[in-house]
């Protein structure tokens, strides 16, 4: 897996104050996009030891609410892998802290993939440069979902996260 940015302290991609992982890699290529640079999946850094140990560090924060994956796509087929792995061992590490995970895939696509038992919110769909609307919270087009992942799975559909 490859990575462009960790950023900390974040309050725009989540609930509360978050830690952000930006991963390269999206095939989806939303017209418009705000990241255009994390499309390819070749671009950015290798995520390695040292960046997990630093967003471990932030983790070990109180005041951080949790981690958002974010990118590109974290659920892009050079990411899933790793992003799975990393999201468990986060879910065990500190499981009070929330994971949110945005992807331009629709929930019904992967609603039983294993990582969806280690998500929080998922926040899914393309982003629709033509239906934007700045005024959504965590989200740039109406399409798109802010989804309660522990309630959806439990009553099996889709509860909106509020």
């Amino acid at each position: 897996m490859r990575f462009h940015n960790i950023t900390k302290d974040d309050m725009l991609n989540g609930d509360g104050l978050r830690v952000v992982l930006w991963v390269a890699g999206c095939s989806h290529h939303c017209k418009e996009c705000q990241n255009p640079i994390t499309w390819d999946p070749n671009g950015g850094i290798p995520f390695e030891e040292e960046n997990k140990q630093e967003i471990f560090t932030e983790l070990d924060h109180d005041y951080i609410d949790g981690i958002t994956f974010s990118g590109g796509d974290p659920l892009h087929e050079a990411n899933r892998k790793e992003i799975e792995a990393l999201a468990k061992e986060i879910k065990a590490k500190y499981p009070k802290k929330t994971i949110w995970l945005y992807t331009g895939y629709e929930w019904e696509e992967i609603c039983d993939w294993p990582i969806m038992k280690y998500v929080d919110v998922l926040v899914d769909g393309r982003f629709e440069i033509d239906h934007r609307d700045v005024q959504l919270p965590w989200r740039g087009s109406p399409n798109q979902r802010v989804i309660d992942v522990p309630d959806t799975l439990r009553m099996k559909k889709v509860v909106l996260h509020i």
